[in-house]
């Protein structure tokens, strides 16, 4: 008759037999090791798995202490382990695990599980030692006088650039585990007092029910977070490699997400107009910032609207523009052998693809591809007679204005061609239409109680004062727009 599976993954008071089961277990993998050895005359063993457990933290924190508690005295199977697990203070992460497939999850995390011939249990002590990137500067969101530290790969150290800089008490890290098959640890962050109930039940819900194999990345989680239903070009879940502003968020009451395997944290809700500030705004003074943000909001339509206005203005417009600027385009144009919007397509392609082969190539063969594509293949297509020199003016000063908003680049490269396909086949007309498509998909975005588009839909005085100035540090200090008054005003 078979074993059941709790009969077969359980504990035997046997370690010749609880070993065994355990190499079974993880079938029979080279970096697990074990080592047995007599403590009070009880047979016992430690067993780690190599390269995630510290050897030197092992000996200093584990069984060195062990050895000077039992000393030469004679124990009994349960009084040494009672000894071990009771009544000595070893490593401050300690766990007992239930069963054989426990204790591999441990020993995979990084923990050290022992074993004592007559006991059928097991301990197990958190002894982590495996190679980690030490803290650098944020690769994707650079500031000049903010802070210089990013996250990194290790969730512990994560957590703690966090706590460092939030010294509360009311600050809250939840451990949860996702990925059948990788069992991804990740914390839930937030501030207790500060974030909304709701939103801390809903996002612990979520993130209960991650149902995939492998949990690698950020982005892996994004789609969980967000409605079901909700089919947006945009997110209400963003990502910032920034423990500043992860802690910023949580005093505004928002909630985190941070993943271990990625520098990358998400923050739940986030709101379109938090794009267009920085972390220097702070360090700036009041009317500069009003300047820089006024500059970011006219890159991002610079960079969504040019390319699709000025195919709609020449082919279905003319009139717009003045006789010597139309003169020109129409000499430039009777070069090439293509039309106006096909022309704009093409080069607009051009252009994401050697953006897309500046990023995933090394960085030094990167900057190699940028002056190619922009010197050589567009000087070649301008002279060639293949594209009209306007629009290559045209293209790199939109590409210049993407590269302002990078939390939005994905969504103006899509934009950008949605615009020139409606700009080419329908005008001001097509323009109109789907910018009246896109804000009524934004403005439908209120998954976690806050409008994606707030504080603008719906208008709040207070919060609508901050989209291009930014109040003086002295008034902030009196009244500060917070995700409670968003909320508020939705309800309202």
């Amino acid at each position: 008759m078979s074993k059941s599976r709790e009969e077969r993954y359980a504990f035997s008071e046997s370690l010749s037999v609880t070993l065994d089961a355990l190499r079974k277990l993880t079938g029979g993998t080279s970096d697990l090791v074990t080592s047995e050895a007599e403590l009070g005359g009880v047979r016992c063993a430690v067993a780690v798995i190599e390269g995630m457990a510290s050897t030197q933290m092992l000996s200093s924190a584990v069984l060195e202490p062990i050895m000077l508690a039992v000393g030469g005295s004679e124990q009994t199977p349960q009084g040494l382990f009672e000894l071990i697990t009771k009544r000595t203070l070893l490593t401050p992460d300690r766990k007992l695990p239930r069963d054989l497939p426990e204790a591999a999850s441990l020993l995979f995390a990084g923990f050290c599980v022992l074993f004592a011939e007559g006991v059928a249990g097991a301990a197990a002590f958190g002894v982590q030692g495996f190679d980690r990137k030490a803290v650098n500067e944020p690769s994707s969101e650079h500031n000049i006088m903010g802070s210089q530290e990013g996250f990194c790969e290790t969730l512990r150290t994560n957590i703690s650039l966090v706590r460092r800089r939030m010294k509360n008490p009311a600050l809250r890290f939840e451990a949860l585990t996702v990925g059948r098959e990788t069992r991804t640890d990740i914390a839930l962050c937030y501030l207790a007092g500060r974030a909304e109930s709701g939103l801390v039940r809903k996002l612990r819900r979520r993130l209960s029910d991650v149902g995939m194999d492998a949990v690698l990345a950020s982005g892996t989680l994004m789609p969980y977070l967000e409605e079901k239903e909700q089919v947006g070009l945009f997110s209400e879940v963003s990502a910032t490699e920034r423990p500043d502003v992860v802690c910023a968020k949580l005093n505004e009451g928002r909630a985190a997400v941070l993943i271990d395997g990625t520098p990358f944290a998400l923050v739940c809700p986030s709101l379109f107009v938090e794009n267009f500030r920085t972390v220097d705004d702070a360090c700036s003074k009041p009317y500069f910032v009003i300047l820089m943000r006024l500059i970011r909001f006219i890159a991002f339509f610079f960079a969504v609207l040019f390319p699709g206005a000025y195919v709609a203005v020449a082919n279905y417009h003319p009139e717009m523009l003045t006789l010597k600027l139309l003169l020109n385009l129409t000499a430039s144009e009777r070069s090439t052998p293509y039309s106006l919007f096909v022309e704009m397509l093409i080069i607009t392609v051009l252009l994401e693809l050697m953006k897309e082969a500046s990023v995933r190539m090394p960085k030094a063969v990167g900057s190699a591809i940028s002056i190619a594509g922009g010197l050589v293949i567009g000087d070649a297509a301008v002279k060639s007679g293949i594209i009209s020199s306007p629009l290559l003016i045209i293209v790199g000063l939109t590409a210049t204005a993407s590269f302002v908003i990078p939390g939005l680049a994905q969504q103006s490269s899509v934009l950008r061609l949605v615009y020139i396909i409606a700009g080419g086949t329908a005008g001001f007309f097509g323009i109109a239409v789907v910018s009246g498509m896109i804000m009524t998909n934004a403005a439908s975005m209120n998954e976690y109680g806050i409008p994606y588009t707030a504080p603008l839909l719906p208008f709040t005085r207070k919060g609508a004062a901050d989209i291009l100035g930014r109040k003086s540090l002295r008034r902030l200090e009196e009244e500060h727009s917070t995700v409670a008054d968003y909320r508020e005003a939705a309800d309202e």
